[in-house]
């Protein structure tokens, strides 16, 4: 009887190092899409056990429905403009007709005022990236608050879009409670993502892997974190539309996102594999 009551004790043992480790392997993707000017940002960002265990188990369809979850899905490009690159990008965006959201750094910006206004003028959107993209939780609070307010005033001296003063991304994904709640008080939702298939990651990350990890990682809603420097990125985007338009997905900018869908359906979102 002690001999297996020991052996019932190690199963219970395992298994909950193994959902320590689930945990932890999927950490990234617990973090919240979206910390909105409204939201406590400690909560958000450090939630409890309970709390990324409910993440899980929504994400995965074990926890509430995924009945009338809308199949929409947010392309956000990271970075730049390119002199090569976002051309290249905007051309494949225009054919296919895909509306997307590009979080520009505003040096760069001013370094290349045509490419940001054409991004306007094709109908996509425009957000801030700070000024220089530094690790900002590397920064002070006022060397934070000055990235982001460089960042906005840069941008809104070349282009109009509302989405400069509202949407706000930390550079490399490096940020603190600090860093969002500095955001929150200049009036912006700090924007992170449900996925990230790390097209940034190395230079021989092929199409064929981005778009295969795009699919398997789909949710409804869905927020993508791309860079729009990546060739890769850029050639992977036909098979990627097409397969989710078949799977009932539309294509929408970030506001569009946040207009038609609840917040807590995109922090929340349900896994759709396409």
């Amino acid at each position: 009887m002690k001999h297996w009551r020991a052996i019932a004790i190690a199963l219970v043992c395992a298994a909950l190092a193994f959902g320590a480790f689930r945990l932890f392997e999927h950490s990234a993707r617990l973090q919240p899409a979206l910390v909105t000017p409204k939201m406590d940002a400690q909560q958000a960002l450090s939630p409890s056990l309970a709390g990324h265990v409910k993440r899980l188990l929504w994400e995965q369809g074990l926890y509430g429905s995924r009945a009338g979850r809308p199949k929409l899905i947010a392309l956000t490009f990271d970075d730049g403009p390119y002199p090569v690159f976002t051309p290249l990008l905007l051309d494949a965006l225009d054919k296919l007709k895909i509306p997307a959201t590009f979080f520009l750094i505003g040096h760069d910006a001013k370094q290349w005022p045509e490419l940001t206004v054409r991004i306007e003028q094709n109908g996509d959107e425009i957000a801030n990236h700070t000024e220089t993209h530094p690790d900002l939780d590397k920064l002070s609070d006022p060397q934070v608050r000055r990235e982001i307010v460089d960042g906005r005033t840069s941008l809104d001296a070349l282009v109009k879009d509302p989405a400069i003063d509202l949407f706000f991304r930390p550079p490399h994904g490096r940020y603190t409670v600090g860093v969002v709640k500095m955001a929150q008080s200049l009036g912006y939702t700090t924007v992170l993502w449900n996925d990230d298939p790390g097209d940034w990651r190395t230079s021989r990350t092929t199409p064929q892997e981005l778009d295969e990890h795009i699919r398997r990682f789909a949710t409804a809603p869905d927020i993508v974190l791309l860079h729009s420097g990546k060739l890769a990125t850029i050639e992977m985007l036909p098979e990627l539309a097409a397969a989710f338009r078949s799977a009932g997905y539309r294509f929408v900018t970030l506001g569009q996102l946040m207009r038609d869908v609840p917040l807590d359906d995109v922090n929340h979102p349900a896994k759709h594999p396409v």
